[in-house]
């Protein structure tokens, strides 16, 4: 895969509806139309399961949402990008956030999950799970109880080159310090990485 790609070309798709404006992203102009399409239905679909999320806690009532998203990468190949959505129902005490993510081969339309980053049979739950227990040391993060370990299919992100894993509001965190994120670089995961995944393809020079 050539190092000097052209990212790849965004456009902003907007769903709206009653008290609801939610901002996704669709990619153009892919050479290869099949990955284009399959990786915007994976956008959208992700858009889609984040509202679904919303109804899951939103009390009945007049329900005001927004969404939105931030491109994390758009280099090398490897799209990657997060979708937010913000949902409150008066007379909730505070809205609620839910945030996906979504990361892609725009060669050949792959959407990665943790586990296909890394080589098949690597204990890469345990090297991450590792990673986060000291970042919370460090960097003194509450956590509800103490952490333990990830999920195998946990949320992420890339950007350049790091690796984000992500937490939903409440999960490991009291509500007020949002969703703990917790870079990890990819050097220090190139012992485990999939050699023909993202984090390989990034972390070459």
């Amino acid at each position: 895969m050539p190092q000097t790609q052209l990212p790849a070309t965004v456009l902003t798709r907007t769903l709206t509806g009653p008290n609801r404006r939610i901002y996704y992203p669709q990619l153009a102009g892919l050479s290869n139309q099949q990955a284009e399409t399959q990786i915007n239905r994976i956008l959208y679909q992700t858009v889609q399961g984040l509202i679904r999320d919303q109804q899951n806690v939103q009390t009945q009532g007049n329900t005001q949402m927004q969404g939105s998203y931030e491109v994390k990468n758009n280099q090398r190949g490897i799209f990657s990008v997060t979708l937010s959505n913000y949902a409150y129902t008066p007379p909730m005490a505070h809205g609620m956030s839910f945030l996906g993510s979504v990361t892609a081969n725009v060669n050949d339309g792959t959407i990665y999950t943790l586990r296909s980053l890394f080589k098949p049979g690597s204990r890469y739950v345990e090297v991450i799970s590792a990673n986060i227990r000291e970042q919370i040391r460090r960097r003194n993060i509450p956590t509800l109880q103490e952490f333990t370990s990830i999920s195998p299919e946990q949320d992420f992100y890339v950007a350049d080159k790091t690796l984000v894993i992500f937490f939903q509001l409440y999960t490991i965190s009291p509500y007020y310090v949002g969703f703990p994120m917790f870079p990890i670089s990819v050097y220090d995961l190139e012992p485990i990485a999939d050699e023909k995944g993202p984090l390989s393809i990034l972390a070459a020079d």
